[in-house]
């Protein structure tokens, strides 16, 4: 597997993420454990879910923006607009 330079550029941050994450769901795990209202779980769920899908969407984007084109071999291949594009229908789709 190749190494994908993106994620080990931007590792602590990811990480950082991750690691908001984990909280998130380790607090829906406190929630049902505590017997908590369906509504309070409800809201720590959506919330978790949206920084999963925040992950996924930056994730995703430096992905293509990396490696959508090898901008070395192909100059000026990338279409910069094309490519902002789809990362706006992907950034809408994982909201």
């Amino acid at each position: 597997m190749a190494v994908m330079t993106h994620t080990v550029r931007e590792k602590q941050k990811l990480l950082a993420r991750v690691r908001r994450i984990r909280g998130q769901v380790e607090a829906v795990e406190r929630a049902l454990e505590a017997e908590s209202g369906c509504e309070e779980v409800m809201h720590l769920l959506a919330s978790t879910r949206a920084a999963m899908a925040g992950l996924m969407a930056e994730v995703v984007e430096d992905h293509v923006l990396t490696h959508l084109v090898d901008a070395e071999k192909h100059p000026g291949a990338l279409n910069g607009e094309a490519a902002e594009a789809l990362l706006s229908v992907v950034r809408t789709y994982l909201k």
